[in-house]
């Protein structure tokens, strides 16, 4: 048994970031694939799941982009350590003011790289004109969310920091049920008629997503930080020196997750659980589950020891932003993949040619990240 905490380093970390990742770099395509060629209900029911969904409710695949957004926010309570260390303080609240400006500037680079490779990944580089480039995004998003909630972080102590989790989401819940929208009124939870659709029509330049709002638009990035700040009290209580057995740990955190997921099932009653707007019911009930994933992976891995299952999900883990980009249309993977490994599919049947098309997709995937891996090659933002 083996416990990776006291090292500032979670390996499970980087496996839970590959798991959610391969699902949208091509496991999907997998899934959706095997349900066409064998049509057994699990196949089936996981195809279902590997869908966003239209509106209100929530699938798996709903869940993939706040969940790499909660491990982000694990990761910052480690990141800062060594930092602290150095400066004999106990808290990044007391860090001296010289090594703050050094890590707000440091912060404020990654989320402006991550604005700008979300623009990129929107298509920036064909200049398809102003009006026509979408300018917000999923790596924007993760670099604007985990930006507000590092200064939070760095600000105030854990109290306080509760306290703008639990103020961020009962504001944003106040504001879409009582500001009214012009032409609509207050409250109406719809595309159109939503606070959070109208701020992007108004003030969200370029293009727009879905034309009349945008899943990662400006005010809907508000309770995203409170997913951020939910990873934080995370990686928090992790590092922090208790007295708590790995078995007590655990168990507060499958107790902590269910409550979540209680609250935000409760919660969606008033403010239904939806990704598009990143409700307030959404953030607890995705910010339970995130918090399952993530003990999965680190009793898994990090206690028990089991790492060789999970070095593919660390190969995609470890260079997750490059393979996101990558996979999102700037590399060709499955032009690579027909060249190599088209001769052999075309000898299997019609029905199953194109399961195997898409696990050839994963496999060029994985060799390239394997060769970056073995070479320490890693895009780090």
């Amino acid at each position: 048994m083996s416990n990776n905490t006291n090292n500032g380093r979670l390996t499970s970390l980087d496996a839970l970031r590959g798991f959610v990742m391969f699902w949208i770099m091509s496991g999907e395509h997998i899934i959706h694939a095997l349900a066409k060629a064998a049509p057994i209900p699990v196949f089936v029911w996981m195809s279902s799941q590997l869908h966003h969904t239209e509106w209100d409710g929530i699938t798996f695949y709903d869940m993939i982009f706040p969940v790499f957004l909660f491990v982000a926010g694990v990761s910052m309570p480690f990141s800062f350590e060594k930092k602290m260390k150095i400066a004999g303080v106990t808290s990044p609240m007391e860090l001296p003011s010289s090594e703050k400006r050094k890590i707000y500037l440091s912060m404020l680079k990654r989320t402006c790289i991550l604005l700008i490779l979300g623009f990129v990944v929107n298509g920036l580089l064909r200049f398809d004109g102003f009006d026509q480039t979408r300018f917000a995004s999923v790596l924007g998003r993760i670099g604007l969310a985990w930006f507000f909630a590092g200064l939070i972080f760095l600000n105030f102590d854990l109290k306080k920091q509760i306290y703008w989790f639990i103020g961020i989401l009962i504001g944003y819940f106040l504001a879409m049920k009582l500001i009214p929208v012009p032409g609509f009124g207050a409250g109406i939870l719809t595309k159109e008629g939503s606070l959070e659709a109208y701020i992007d029509r108004m003030f969200l330049p370029g293009r727009l997503h879905s034309q009349v709002y945008d899943p990662e638009g400006l005010f809907s990035t508000i309770p995203a930080i409170a997913t951020a700040l939910l990873g934080m009290f995370l990686g928090t209580f992790l590092k922090a020196k208790n007295d708590f057995s790995i078995t007590q740990k655990v168990l507060i955190m499958i107790v902590s997750a269910i409550i979540l997921i209680v609250i935000g099932l409760l919660w969606d009653y008033s403010f239904p659980i939806n990704k598009h707007l990143w409700s307030s019911s959404f953030v607890c009930f995705v910010g339970g589950f995130s918090i399952l994933f993530f003990t999965f992976f680190y009793l898994t891995i990090d206690v028990l020891g089991f790492h060789k299952w999970a070095f593919p999900l660390l190969l995609i883990g470890s260079n997750s932003i490059l393979i996101y980009m990558a996979s999102e249309g700037l590399v060709n993977f499955k032009h690579t993949a027909d060249y190599v490994f088209g001769g052999l599919i075309k000898f299997s049947s019609i029905d199953w040619q194109p399961v195997f098309t898409t696990m050839s997709v994963t496999l060029v995937q994985l060799a390239l990240l394997y060769f970056l891996y073995k070479r320490k090659w890693f895009l780090k933002v």
